[in-house]
This record gives structure tokens, C-alpha cells and sequence, in this order.
């Protein structure tokens, strides 16, 4: 009937996502959100499965912080992630990645050589323990490496929108 079967949304915190419930029937099928070891969003992981919504993770293995000037390196110097990986004989991203399969979260990992691509793949064959895990989650800092929704606006990408 020409309608949209499923929609997603993009870095809708769980304020977000209770505005477009009280303004239509609509639910989206996905959240893409900035999600990572150092900055886990378990409210909103909360609110989307609350709400049957899939969280998605851009920038999941935190290379975000790449792209600031900051003295804050990413999840993939850490020192705790790199013991994980030396224990697991795997690579540092792929234990983040695995890290985001356990959660239930859907990842998508950016990469534009074959072997990277291949080795995001390859983290299917062992599970991390529930201390792994832990120690993951515990180096959550709760700081955004990327744009705050609540304060992005045209300005900040330089977008023209006409009246």
C-alpha cells in the first residue's frame, strides 16, 4: 500500500524515542548510536530493548577519538582490552566486537581492507567470560566521543536549509 514497513533512527536518546511515541504510532526497527567501551549508553541499550528496537553501534571499536584532538586515546590502546586479546589470542578490535555480539548489540565496523574486514568477521569462534565482560563494561567513562545529540543542529555541519 505503498507504506514504509520499518524505519530507523539515528542517535535518538531515550527522550528522543518517548517524543516520536507521543507524536505517532511509529517504531522504529533500529537506533544507530555512538557505542563502545568507553561509552556503553546502557540507559539507552535499556529504553531501545524496552521498546523492541535492535542498538546498533557506530563507531564500535571507538575510532571516533581518532578524529579529536584530545589527549584520550581509544578503546583499542587500552591496556585491560589488549590483556583480553593476548588471553584469546585475537585481535584488539575483535575482542571489542565481541564484546558488542554479547550485549545483543548489532555492530557495524568500519573498514576498507579485505583483511580487516575478514578479521571483524572471525570473532565467532570463542565467548568472552562474564569477568571479560565486566572488565569491558568497567572502563565506561560516560563522556561522548562524537556529537551530542541533544545539542546538534545545521550549524554544525555546515547545512543549508532553505525557508
Amino acid at each position: 500500500d505503498g507504506r514504509v514497513r520499518a524505519i530507523g533512527v539515528a542517535n535518538f536518546s531515550p527522550k528522543h524515542l518517548q517524543n516520536l511515541f507521543q507524536r505517532t504510532q511509529v517504531r522504529p526497527a533500529v537506533n544507530q548510536v555512538e557505542l563502545h567501551p568507553f561509552f556503553i549508553q546502557r540507559e539507552m541499550r535499556d529504553a531501545d530493548t524496552s521498546h523492541g528496537i535492535v542498538t546498533q553501534s557506530w563507531s564500535p571499536i571507538g575510532g571516533v577519538f581518532l578524529k579529536k584532538p584530545t589527549t584520550q586515546r581509544g578503546p583499542l590502546d587500552h591496556p585491560c582490552i589488549a590483556g583480553i586479546a593476548a588471553a584469546y589470542g585475537k585481535t584488539l578490535a575483535q575482542i571489542v566486537l565481541r564484546w558488542h555480539v554479547q550485549h545483543g548489540l548489532s555492530v557495524i565496523p568500519k573498514s576498507l581492507r579485505r583483511d580487516r574486514i575478514a578479521e571483524n568477521f572471525d570473532i565467532f569462534d570463542f565467548e568472552l567470560t562474564a569477568g571479560d565482560m565486566a572488565a569491558i563494561d568497567a572502563l565506561d567513562t560516560g563522556i561522548r566521543a562524537g556529537p551530542d545529540p541533544d545539542r546538534v543542529d545545521t550549524k554544525m555541519f555546515s547545512w543549508k536549509i532553505e525557508d
